[in-house]
């Protein structure tokens, strides 16, 4: 069973995610193509699609949505589970992690034809110095909520494991 695993990142932190996601599934016997959504012009030959994106500032990046809908046709009759990078930071509250996931519903709420057969909330990385200019501006405007916030790491490579493994009984092939 070929699976497409789509990412939409822009500082690598949410690819490196999907390529846990996509090495897992490959132990588990999956035929697996890794992929930026920018890239991706069709979903023939795929039986399941796999879609991360981080969400920035309270919403899931527009690449991924462009994805989506350029795709909903495909994505309409195949299996889809979807992940998001959230809260960064030292220690992100249980408010942090809860408004991710409101986000990442509430960006879904744009999308009423898709039925995701599982999505969930990763912990983000927040690195300074590899941002570009205009995320260094934005940041560095006191009102940001990441002004003068220190680099940091919440992805928990275990739970991501456990996630993309437990995905194996959930991208079963569809009819198409």
């Amino acid at each position: 069973m070929k699976v497409l695993v789509a990412h939409a990142s822009k500082y690598g932190s949410t690819q490196e995610v999907a390529e846990a996601v996509a090495a897992t599934l490959q132990d588990h016997g999956f035929e697996v193509d890794l992929r930026h959504v920018g890239k991706i012009r069709q979903l023939d030959g795929y039986r399941a699609v796999v879609l991360g994106a981080p969400i920035y500032f309270g919403a899931w990046r527009k690449d991924a949505h462009g994805f989506l809908e350029r795709n909903r046709e495909g994505l309409e009759v195949r299996p889809v589970a979807l992940f998001a990078m959230g809260p960064i930071g030292d220690s992100p509250s249980q408010k942090d992690w809860a408004e991710s996931r409101v986000a990442l519903q509430k960006d879904m709420a744009e999308h009423p034809w898709l039925t995701p057969v599982a999505f969930e909330v990763f912990g983000g990385k927040f690195d300074p110095a590899r941002l570009d200019i205009t995320d260094r501006l934005v940041t560095s405007l006191p009102a940001s909520p990441l002004h003068q916030l220190p680099a940091s790491d919440l992805r928990d490579w275990a739970a991501i494991r456990a996630w993309a493994g437990n995905l194996v009984a959930q991208l079963q092939p569809a009819s198409i």
